[in-house]
């Protein structure tokens, strides 16, 4: 097929520069080359294409059937091109993107307008998980994650800091006390979060080095925000990321408490499959992201509007 395609475009050009010589030229071959192109084309068809003379050369019928033919491949595969490389300088088309649900919901998804505001012609699929998604076997151009990064054959960029506290609501510590030091969290109610990277684990700092919270959950949800909720109405101690408690925190629904102990930070990734050249679009969308997920981020400013 593709000998075929090849040699329809030496055929083409041939008509098109009206000889062998200029069209080799164009095509950067040889003559000769060109030549056995076209006749091993008309071999192939079993039919003569091209009427030769020393002065010129005449389309036959069944030539100028197959030259128009051939105008319109040409044309279509010089557009394919032309679009394909677009892509890669003009941000266009349908970006995928992954990201957690709490996330997504409070900070991506209403900063994302102002994204395809800047590029008209792109278009987004946003796609809120908590859980790890495969970006290739999937189908995503890129994810945010937040994490403790391991090794992977994904490229990463980090963004943000991503602190995490401790806290529960006032009703609860006022019932079972307020801990002091790590250790204290053995005698409260602690929530689990399904996907975290630590199991039932909590990691808090300390003077002596990291402290290990292990701990049977009386809670287990797989959504952050739904851990927060509960841990506001009473039901135990939550360990969660500011980007999500920061609400709670500012109305005092929720207390920080062991802050001297306050666990090690994640990030804030961007994520997305190898692969050379980057696609124009994924580069807006991780240029977006660095202006606005910065280090420090919004949520952790001393006074932000609700």
């Amino acid at each position: 097929m593709l000998d075929n395609l090849t040699a329809m475009v030496s055929f083409a050009r041939v008509v098109d520069e009206g000889g062998f010589s200029r069209a080799a030229i164009r095509l950067g071959l040889s003559k000769s080359a060109v030549s056995k192109q076209v006749a091993r084309l008309e071999d192939r068809l079993g039919t003569r294409l091209l009427n030769r003379s020393t002065r010129r050369l005449a389309l036959t019928e069944a030539g100028t059937r197959l030259y128009e033919r051939c105008q319109r491949i040409i044309a279509e595969a010089e557009a394919a091109e032309a679009e394909a490389g677009s892509l890669q300088t003009d941000p266009s088309g349908l970006l995928r993107v992954s990201a957690g649900v709490s996330f997504g919901h409070d900070h991506l998804a209403s900063r994302l307008p102002a994204l395809l505001e800047r590029h008209p012609g792109l278009a987004v699929e946003l796609v809120l998980n908590d859980r790890i998604v495969d970006l290739v076997e999937e189908g995503y151009d890129i994810a945010l994650r937040i994490a403790d990064l391991a090794d992977s054959s994904l490229i990463a960029r980090r963004l943000a800091p991503v602190r995490r506290v401790i806290a529960a609501a006032p009703s609860y510590l006022a019932r079972r006390g307020t801990p002091t030091a790590p250790r204290d969290l053995v005698d409260h109610a602690c929530l689990g979060y399904s996907y975290s990277a630590g199991g039932n684990e909590w990691r808090l700092r300390g003077l002596e080095g990291i402290h290990r919270h292990r701990f049977h959950p009386c809670v287990v949800a797989n959504n952050g925000s739904a851990l927060a909720a509960m841990a506001a109405a009473g039901a135990g101690v939550v360990q969660m990321p500011t980007f999500i408690l920061e609400r709670y925190l500012r109305s005092g629904t929720l207390v920080a408490v062991l802050a001297e102990h306050e666990p090690p930070p994640l990030g804030l990734y961007a994520v997305y499959p190898p692969g050379r050249p980057l696609a124009a679009k994924v580069r807006a969308f991780i240029d977006f992201a660095a202006a606005t997920f910065t280090d420090p981020p919004y949520w952790d400013a001393p006074s932000r509007e609700a």
